[in-house]
């Protein structure tokens, strides 16, 4: 099929001329000349015959179909992948753009020597053949349309709307670079059921319908033009399209000095400025070094260890599943790894994992009764998860799957006098005796009933979450402000939050996990029970590989040598090295405050020094090892650990008094 396309290509070049090209994209006498017929169904069916329809179609003839339909309204690659000669970089933000790109820099050569078509594109080739063109003058200035994204990644994978309707766009001028290995992972995607790669970054459902307001994309788009090309400082945000979801309490944040990042499309508070801090520095400050908000965050750490904050977390997003009988529950067990015929009132995490034993999603579940679950998942699953779910859920009147993220505000209530802010206002005894942890119960605080009260904060501190029906929100808030001031109660945002958790070693959904990534690799052995009496998705996968190990472990690592004033800081996708050799990346990192040090987590390989195949990673293999990691080019030496350093917050230590040589090993 695909030498077919290839043949029509060629003799369009050989008749018509390149110097016809920069013509308008009709071309509507060459097209009229080489119609046929269209066939009245097709195994697949390709709009768009430019760089990425014909991607997708040779990679799809790789993989063994055959009945394949291209469809073009001009000429084969007439679009804009006829101006992108030459402008082919493999230097990405992000690894799966990278991959992309170097995948596609090989398929490029090996086409040629597969089809006899000069496809080299780089100028500097082209000025070897030909170095007369070094002293040509640009004779005609030629535009196209071209596509741009909300975030500046291009769009793939399946419609959540329609199954088998699958979407490859939105290049950013990056099209030939992504050519050939983003038509790779779609053709994967199709034949298949899912890439070899993890894709979460490019994936159509990272979007929901929000982001296809014309009035958003146009402002948002605006801005992503000049930002391509601009240097990308950690954690910047976007300045269009914003204020879009908020927090009932947004303003009453906003007036107590909340800055806000933006997260599938919700304002999200990241810190907040204390009166006298000079705000506009602040929102100027861009750095790979140590940020000017290091003191704010700081003291929101401070004050969930020793007081008690309260962060919105409204944004997650939150399902009910419910059923007239015992459906909700036997389809949640069929879809998660973890036991969820638990007592009503009991909140479990659990993964919900593909057939490959990797992650799609990893939440927290409450049985609010006998037959009605509430699940907690993050923020930018609300379209995934969705899809997942009805995708996999049988079609049932007596089974109901809700979203009810706009429901509920979410507060979070950390640190150990969350207890007595609690209590005073529910005039319910808040202790652990009384109320264990990951325990859900419906209560009143202040004058408003209904609360979902769940002993949980996400970070392993003590604390609480507070989903409120949104009606109430403003009242729970003042009240728990108003109750919290005996105890030291402040605001905090999700950079303490980030803080916390890594601290702690808990991996997040996006970040540190993702569709590749199992339980067994990252430490979660326990929210899997491969025995609970009925089969899950993945877990075939998962008793494979528990009896032939991992490949890849998630590993916590506590930077030695580094000087958090004057050392670049680790952000994310640092080099690992294990006794010199290459061993992963980071995944995520923060400044722990209680260590006074940074802290990495990543997955650790074992790279064969011969062959460079990936061998298992055991709990020894790690624990034998010297870390460092690789920041802008210097290594810094690191602690490896494989569970948290639960012994060392039990109080606050100096830097100089924090033993860290016992950690190595255990």
């Amino acid at each position: 099929m695909f030498s077919r396309l290839l043949s029509v290509a060629r003799r369009q070049r050989t008749g018509r001329g390149w110097q016809n090209w920069s013509s308008g994209r009709s071309g509507a006498p060459a097209a009229e000349a080489h119609s046929v017929a269209l066939p009245a169904q097709a195994q697949v069916v390709i709009c768009g015959g430019g760089i990425m329809g014909t991607s997708v179609a040779y990679h799809l003839s790789k993989m063994g179909w055959k009945d394949i339909v291209l469809l073009e309204q001009g000429r084969l690659a007439a679009g804009s992948t006829r101006f992108c000669a030459g402008i082919l970089s493999t230097a990405r933000h992000l690894t799966i753009e990278q991959k992309m790109a170097d995948y596609s820099n090989k398929l490029y050569q090996q086409l040629e020597q597969e089809t006899g078509i000069q496809t080299e594109p780089l100028l500097s080739s082209l000025l070897r053949r030909m170095p007369e063109l070094e002293t040509l003058e640009i004779m005609k200035l030629v535009n196209c349309p071209e596509t741009f994204t909300p975030d500046m990644r291009c769009i793939m994978g399946e419609s959540p709307a329609v199954q088998g309707y699958y979407v490859l766009v939105g290049m950013n001028s990056a099209g030939l670079s992504f050519g050939g290995g983003a038509g790779r992972y779609l053709a994967e995607w199709m034949v298949h059921g899912y890439p070899s790669e993890s894709i979460w970054e490019l994936d159509l459902k990272r979007f929901g319908a929000l982001q296809s307001s014309r009035t958003f994309l146009r402002h948002r788009v605006m801005e992503v033009m000049p930002l391509l090309y601009d240097l990308k400082v950690p954690r910047w945000d976007f300045q269009t399209g914003r204020q879009l979801r908020t927090s009932p309490l947004y303003d009453r944040l906003d007036a107590q000095g909340a800055r806000w990042m933006e997260k599938h499309g919700f304002e999200r508070p990241k810190y907040f400025v204390p009166p006298d801090k000079d705000l506009l520095a602040l929102e100027q400050s861009k750095t790979f070094y140590k940020p000017d908000w290091f003191d704010i965050v700081e003291s929101e750490v401070k004050c969930c260890k020793e007081a008690v904050c309260v962060i919105d977390m409204s944004s997650f997003t939150k399902f009910e599943i419910t059923s007239t009988g015992d459906q909700a529950l036997e389809i949640l067990q069929y879809l998660f790894s973890n036991d969820l015929d638990v007592p009503v009132g009991h909140i479990v995490h659990t993964g919900m994992l593909n057939e490959g034993g990797g992650y799609e999603n990893d939440c927290s579940i409450a049985r609010l009764s006998k037959r009605s679950f509430f699940m907690i998942s993050p923020t930018d699953q609300q379209v995934h998860c969705w899809a997942w779910l009805k995708k996999h859920m049988p079609e049932d009147s007596n089974l109901l799957l809700e979203d009810v993220t706009w429901k509920y505000t979410a507060l979070n209530l950390i640190g150990p006098r969350a207890v007595d802010v609690l209590s005073e206002l529910s005039y319910a005894p808040m202790t652990p005796d009384h109320f264990p942890s990951l325990f859900c119960k419906e209560m009143s605080v202040g004058y408003a009933n209904g609360i979902r009260v769940m002993s949980m904060t996400h970070t392993g501190e003590p604390g609480f979450m507070l989903y409120i029906p949104i009606e109430y929100a403003l009242h729970v808030y003042n009240e728990v402000m108003s109750v919290g001031q005996k105890y030291g109660i402040r605001n905090a945002g999700y950079y303490a939050l980030r803080s916390l958790r890594i601290e702690k070693f808990f991996a997040f959904w996006g970040q540190d996990l993702n569709t590749l990534t199992t339980p067994l690799e990252c430490g979660r052995e326990s929210r899997v029970k491969l025995d609970k009496g009925m089969d899950f998705i993945g877990r075939d996968a998962l008793l494979q590989q528990k009896q032939n190990g991992v490949y890849k472990r998630l590993t916590m690592f506590i930077l030695d040598d580094h000087d958090t004033d004057l050392d670049l800081w680790p952000w994310w996708g640092e080099p690992i090295y294990r006794n010199g050799q290459y061993a992963g990346k980071t995944t995520s990192s923060a400044y722990s405050y209680t260590l006074e040090r940074h802290v990495c987590l990543g997955f650790v390989h074992n790279f064969s020094e011969d062959t460079g195949e990936e061998q298992v990673v055991t709990a020894d293999f790690i624990n034998r090892g010297e870390y460092e990691i690789d920041i802008a080019g210097h290594r810094f030496q690191a602690k490896a650990k494989l569970y948290p350093v639960t012994s060392l917050f039990t109080h606050r230590r100096r830097k100089d008094d924090v033993e860290l040589s016992d950690l190595h090993g255990k």
